[in-house]
């Protein structure tokens, strides 16, 4: 079983021994992985596992006892690993001898890196690649060791260096070091090596190693720390809604990538293991969901999706003038994809919603205003190019050779998909990409009225907004199956006529008449798309269906977050609390850490859900998932005119919920705790 932590972008896999030996596993920065190969040995031979896991998301410990092996008995060497991920990687190995004779022994450490592209790696990942026909792995690189410095040295081409440094002297032999150890009854042996990773080749002297590996540990736990003070604090009555989110607080910590003078700012990774890096959609989206815990996520995304905002049409990586970017790479994953992509139709819309979202929860205006230009190329974008045909409606084409062929939040290369199974030919465009246009129109005009004070511009973008509601509901709306919106236009504007989850989107932006709500409603909750567990992707009765399809059918939570956000807007109460307390139930399963995905099989067929092979975690929106939900149990939402937080929940409550309170919710700049007890909520300024 795999075992990984990280610290920012920095992350390491192992097995459950401690030991770097499967193709995928490896110690990884600045997408480059620079471990390979990092196996322990004892007379030759592996130790035996005893217990292993995390301490902290970016620390863990791995208990492991001697094998029979040369002159050993069984379990007379308890070996101690203890590992710590910050820039770099430190790992303490501890071995006591705890028989009641002295012992003689063996231990040694081999290492090796083939300084591979992040891409590379994951395509000889079984469950997301093709490791039988993906090109061979580079090899491994040559060791250098300097015993001035008593450090192996490892360097390929593009001047990508790793350093391993070791605080005990021993017998090195090419890529490994041996060290012949002798230990009275209950002494112990210890031996601290630092792994110092430099994408650009710069050394790091070895009297400085220990040094910099102690700040890094301060600054890491100084920056937990910090997060902590700074997100609410819950107490539960109900156990798995108190446990959910603390893990969502303790994976969003995890995921959070430090400053770096290339994306300047602090915000979420988008998920581990293959997507430590800035996405732009899955960054918005998550920064949406968790406002609940400030703004510091949202206002640096804000800021640093302004930065990457294109500037010029490139179709090489799919860029227009205001469009957000979909992805950022640095080191050899950049040479291997894109150092930046645009393929994505959804996260221009999308930073529209955020920016006012943002504005909603703490009334700053300055934010808003120095946002203005890059929140109108965004909208100059909408119009002027993501409606790639005039037709009012925001299409997706690929112009990019390696780019993605869908760019909609399914962006995998079959979700596109009528009901009979056919594929959609592109430029497609994507029901829920509509709702979000609508909404950011909307919401833009709102700020242009009350920060820009630009009335004409919000007159024109409320009737831009209404034009395309109304265009919308007669070209998407299906009578079929008791009536739904399609799931998107094709390039001949035929109707996509499959049912999907994607109709929940819908009702959160708000385009849905209400006349057709209770449409939407009945299919979001009906046997075809409700599992038992969530919303599935696809309904069950198309022929594409598939409950292991990664958007033909599974259940998302980040999906479902947004549905009960919509079934809320629309005061459709009990089926949003239906849909949090599946999705929190399901959570149980999964140690309290919703994945990224996880299959549509039906509730009543399974008895309980069925993991994804493929699923992230953690992953930045799945654990978005439970602060979001929190927030609609708890019917919070910020009051920009009064400059206050509110609930709206319904009168009756369920009882499930049972009794909570939580503390230091932040909105204007104000601290704001909540209670719900005997099914009445209560909300007021912390003292």
């Amino acid at each position: 079983m795999a075992l990984t932590i990280l610290e920012g972008s920095t992350f390491c896999v192992s097995d459950d021994r401690g030991d770097i030996v499967d193709p995928v596993m490896g110690l990884f920065a600045d997408d480059t992985r620079f471990l390979s190969r990092w196996v322990l040995t004892i007379n030759g031979k592996r130790p035996l596992s005893l217990s292993s896991g995390k301490v902290e998301y970016f620390s863990a410990a791995f208990y492991l006892r001697n094998p029979i092996a040369g002159d050993l008995e069984q379990d007379v060497l308890s070996i101690g690993r203890d590992r710590f991920v910050g820039d770099g990687m430190q790992e303490h190995i501890v071995v006591q001898n705890h028989a009641p004779h002295p012992v003689e022994f063996e231990l040694a450490l081999e290492v090796g890196t083939d300084f591979a592209d992040i891409f590379a790696v994951k395509e000889h990942d079984f469950a997301l690649g093709h490791p039988e026909t993906a090109p061979p792995l580079p090899e491994l690189a040559a060791a250098e060791f300097e015993s001035d410095g008593n450090q192996f040295v490892f360097m390929d081409d593009s001047r990508c260096l790793t350093q391993v440094l070791l605080s005990e002297p021993g017998n090195v032999n090419g890529r490994s070091v041996r060290y012949t150890i002798a230990l009275e009854p209950r002494e112990e042996w210890r031996l601290r090596v630092d792994v110092i990773v430099s994408p650009d080749g710069v050394r790091i002297a070895p009297a400085r190693a220990e040094r910099r590996f102690g700040d890094e540990l301060s600054r890491v736990r100084a920056s937990l720390s910090a997060w902590h003070l700074r997100v609410p604090q819950l107490r539960a009555s109900w156990e798995r809604l108190g446990s959910t989110f603390s893990q969502s607080v303790a994976d969003l910590a995890s995921l959070r990538m430090d400053e770096d003078p290339r994306v300047p700012g602090q915000l979420p990774a988008a998920g581990m293991p293959w997507f430590m890096t800035v996405f732009g959609r899955d960054t918005l989206i998550t920064c949406l969901q968790t406002l609940l815990f400030g703004p510091e996520l949202a206002h640096n995304a804000l800021r640093v999706l302004a930065e990457l905002q294109a500037t010029e049409d490139v179709p090489e990586i799919d860029a227009e003038p205001g469009k957000i970017v979909h992805e950022v790479r640095h080191g050899k994953g950049a040479e291997a994809w894109f150092a930046r992509y645009y393929g994505t139709v959804d996260a221009t819309p999308l930073y529209l919603i955020l920016l006012s979202e943002v504005w909603r929860w703490t009334g700053d205006a300055a934010l808003v205003s120095d946002l203005r230009e890059p929140a109108m190329r965004a909208l100059a974008w909408i119009n002027d190019y993501g409606d790639l045909d005039g037709d009012g409606f925001v299409e997706y084409q690929r112009r990019s050779e390696r780019g993605l062929v869908n760019q909609s939040w399914k962006d995998s290369s079959d979700s596109q998909r009528f009901h009979d199974g056919r594929l959609a030919d592109a430029p497609i465009a994507p029901c829920e990409v509509q709702g979000y246009v609508y909404d950011a129109k909307r919401r833009s005009a709102e700020l242009a009225r009350e920060v820009w004070r630009e009335p004409e511009l919000a007159e024109r973008l409320e009737a831009e907004a209404e034009e395309l509601r109304a265009r919308f509901d007669d070209a998407f709306w299906c009578e079929d199956r008791g009536g739904y919106y399609v799931l998107a236009l094709d390039a001949e504007k035929r109707r996509v006529d499959s049912l999907t989850s994607n109709i929940g989107h819908l009702l959160w932006s708000g385009i849905v008449p209400p006349e057709r709500a209770d449409a939407i409603v009945d299919q979001l909750m009906g046997e075809d798309l409700w599992s038992g567990w969530g919303v599935r992707t696809m309904s069950s009765s198309d022929i594409a269906f598939n409950p292991l399809s990664y958007h033909n059918g599974t259940v998302w939570p980040h999906d479902n977050s947004l549905i009960a956000w919509g079934l809320a807007r629309y005061s459709r109460w009990s089926e949003a609390h239906r849909i949090a307390r599946r999705m929190l139930n399901a959570a149980g399963y999964f140690a309290n850490q919703l994945p990224e995905v996880f299959a549509g099989f039906s509730r009543s067929a399974t008895p309980f859900p069925i993991a994804y092979p493929t699923a992230a975690r953690p992953q930045a929106w799945a654990a978005g998932t439970p602060v979001l939900l929190l927030q609609l149990l708890l019917g919070l939402r910020p009051d920009p005119c009064r400059q206050t937080l509110v609930s709206d929940a319904p009168p009756e409550l369920p009882s499930w919920l049972g009794t909570l309170k939580l503390s230091g919710v932040r909105a204007f700049g104000r601290s704001w705790d909540v209670r719900l007890d005997n099914g009445q909520i209560e909300v007021e300024q912390a003292k």
